[in-house]
C-alpha cells in the first residue's frame, strides 16, 4: 500500500465561510462550508481560529481510525455539515488492517452538531447513502498517515 491516497480534505480559501474546503476522494470532488466551525462553541473550539478547528476534527478522526486497527469495526467521520443534512467518509475495517472509505451523506442536521466533538452524534448515522465513485481502498496505517498530512495541513493555514 502506499501513502499517497486518492484522499484530501483541505481549505481552498482563507477567506472562510461558504465554499472554502474541498474533500477529494477517488475522482470525486465535494467543495463544502466552514460556517458551522465558526458558530461551534463547545469548549474544544473556543478562541481558536478555522484551522485550528478543523485541526480539531482531524484530530477525531484520527481517534476514530486509530481505535479500527484493535478489530476492526465501522466509523464515520463528518466533513460538510449543512442545515438539513451531513456528509460523511464511511471507513470501514473488517480485520483492523485493511479498510474501504467511502463518501456520502446522511439526514443528520449540522445543527445538532459540534464539528469539535461529534463523536456523540456518529453512532445516529444509520441511513449513510454512498456516493457513487467516491471510495478508496487503503490500509489503515496508510489512512491514519493521510490523516495526519491533512491535519497539520489545515492547522498551518491559520485562522
Amino acid at each position: 500500500m502506499t501513502t499517497d491516497l486518492a484522499l484530501n480534505f483541505e481549505r481552498v480559501s482563507t477567506r472562510g465561510d461558504h465554499e472554502d474546503l474541498r474533500l477529494s476522494i477517488a475522482g470525486h470532488r465535494h467543495v463544502c462550508d466552514s460556517y458551522y466551525f465558526a458558530i461551534d462553541t463547545s469548549p474544544e473550539a473556543a478562541g481558536a481560529g478555522l484551522g485550528a478547528k478543523l485541526g480539531r476534527l482531524l484530530e477525531q478522526w484520527h481517534e476514530q481510525v486509530s481505535a479500527l486497527t484493535r478489530s476492526g469495526g465501522t466509523a464515520y467521520l463528518p466533513y460538510d455539515f449543512s442545515d438539513q443534512c451531513t456528509a460523511w467518509l464511511r471507513v470501514a475495517s473488517p480485520d483492523g488492517r485493511a479498510a474501504l472509505v467511502q463518501a456520502g451523506w446522511s439526514l443528520v442536521e449540522a445543527w445538532g452538531i459540534e464539528p469539535s466533538n461529534y463523536a456523540t452524534t456518529a453512532p445516529r448515522v444509520a441511513d449513510f447513502a454512498p456516493i457513487e465513485g467516491a471510495q478508496i481502498e487503503c490500509s489503515l496505517a496508510d489512512l491514519i498517515t493521510r490523516i495526519e498530512a491533512n491535519r497539520a495541513a489545515l492547522i498551518a493555514t491559520g485562522p
